[in-house]
Order: C-alpha cells, then sequence, then structure tokens
C-alpha cells in the first residue's frame, strides 16, 4: 500500500527510463489499483508489464470496496494472489485463494500465487507440510494445460519485510520441493513453471539468490520502491 496516482506516474517514469528489459528478463510493475489505469498509459509501448495486487473472484455483484478480476484484463496481465498479508491480516483462507486463481486464468491472466510459513511453523519444523497444503489447496483443479501460466512466489512470513532474509541455500531448499509438489501433480511441466522467491529481496544478495537453479525470479517488496535497487535486482537477474 505505497504511492498514489502521481506519485505512481513518477515512479514509472523513473522505471521507463532505467529500467530496459530483454528477452531473458521479464519485469513486472504492480502499482495500487487506484493507480493501475494511469500507469497502464505511462507504459505504454514499453517492455514492463502490469501486475494488480490482488482481486475478488466474483464478476461483478455486492462486494462493496473489492475490485473483481473481469475489471482487470484491459489493464494488467498478471495479479498476486495469497500474498502473506492478504492471508495474515484479511484472513484470507486456501479455499478461497483457490477461487482466485481459477476466476484469474478463466480471465485470460496470469496468477502468482504466494505461499509460505510464518515463524513458529518454521521454527516447528512444518514448513514443508504447510507448502504441501497450500500448493494443493491452492492448485486444486488447475489443469495441465492451465499451469504454465501459473507463477508460485515462495515467500517466508518472517523474512517479509523484516530484513531478514532467508539464505539463499534455504530459499533453493524450499523453491525445490515446491517444484517436486509441482512434479507430483503436473509431472515435467513442473519444469515450466516459474517459482520466485520473495521475502526481503535487496541489491546486495538478488545475485546470490537468483542463481539458485529453482529460483527464477524475485517478488520484491520493499526494495522496489526505489528505483536504484530495483534497477540492480532487474540487472542481477
Amino acid at each position: 500500500m505505497n504511492k498514489g496516482v502521481s506519485e505512481s506516474l513518477s515512479f514509472v517514469a523513473e522505471l521507463r527510463a532505467a529500467i530496459h528489459p530483454n528477452d531473458k528478463v521479464e519485469v513486472l510493475a504492480c502499482p495500487p489499483f487506484v493507480a493501475l489505469s494511469a500507469a497502464k498509459y505511462a507504459l505504454a509501448g514499453s517492455a514492463i508489464k502490469l501486475g494488480a495486487q490482488n482481486c475478488h473472484p466474483e464478476a461483478k455483484g455486492a462486494f462493496t470496496g473489492e475490485v473483481s478480476v473481469s475489471m482487470l484484463p484491459e489493464l494488467v496481465e498478471y495479479v498476486i494472489l495469497g500474498h502473506s498479508e492478504r492471508r495474515a491480516i484479511f484472513g484470507e483462507k486456501d479455499d478461497f485463494i483457490n477461487k482466485k486463481v481459477h476466476a484469474v486464468l478463466a480471465a485470460g491472466l496470469k496468477p502468482i500465487l504466494c505461499v509460505g510459513e510464518t515463524l513458529a511453523e518454521n521454527e516447528a519444523g512444518q514448513t514443508e507440510a504447510v507448502l504441501e497444503r497450500q500448493i494443493k489447496a491452492g492448485l486444486q483443479g488447475v489443469s495441465a494445460e492451465q499451469i504454465a501460466k501459473v507463477v508460485i512466489a515462495y515467500e517466508p512470513v518472517w523474512a517479509i519485510g523484516t530484513g531478514r532474509a532467508a539464505t539463499s541455500a534455504d530459499a533453493q531448499n524450499r523453491c525445490a520441493f515446491i517444484r517436486g509438489e509441482l512434479r507430483k501433480l503436473y509431472g515435467a511441466l513442473a519444469d515450466e513453471v516459474r517459482i520466485q522467491y520473495g521475502g526481503s529481496v535487496t541489491a546486495a544478495n538478488a545475485k546470490e539468490i537468483l542463481s539458485q537453479p529453482d529460483i527464477d525470479g524475485a517478488l520484491v517488496g520493499g526494495a522496489s520502491l526505489k528505483t536504484a535497487d530495483f534497477k540492480a535486482i532487474v540487472e542481477a537477474a
């Protein structure tokens, strides 16, 4: 929840001037809903793509204050779903997030499904059980034809906004576990699924994290609010 319309426009202009994605790196910006339309026009002709931070699964109806998935295809290509803050603060459960995944896919958009354990779950040795549950429930009913359009973002809750990132080895192990779970569900198609790491990714640690074999990208939080830092992360990728 950062940057209003004018701030977002200024920031997008900075990004467009500083970052020039090539065919090896895809760059996605996810402004607040109020700034999406303005950002789309500001990025017209740019290789930087747009995503939404969330959506409601219903196309329309009595859900005052929500943004439906049907409102987004004119604006974005991706939608972030199941972010730890949506789960922890707003009480979103796996089955509700699964409805969003299906709605996003049906709308022709690409879901970024976030999964990850809390500090208590991590310390209790429950990380893999949590990831298995969130993967299976979040992807319930997603077909083999659809899975290549899904991005999985591993974000350990204890590492988000704390400055405490998982070690590159731990991040790799968790992302490899996620790919193993995908392989159980989808076979060799698991290798086509992009798996990101999110959780205090910075300009300083991005290269080491992104060099891991099962980490295909980064879901960047605080560091994405500073053009120079975000540019360095893109260059590391």
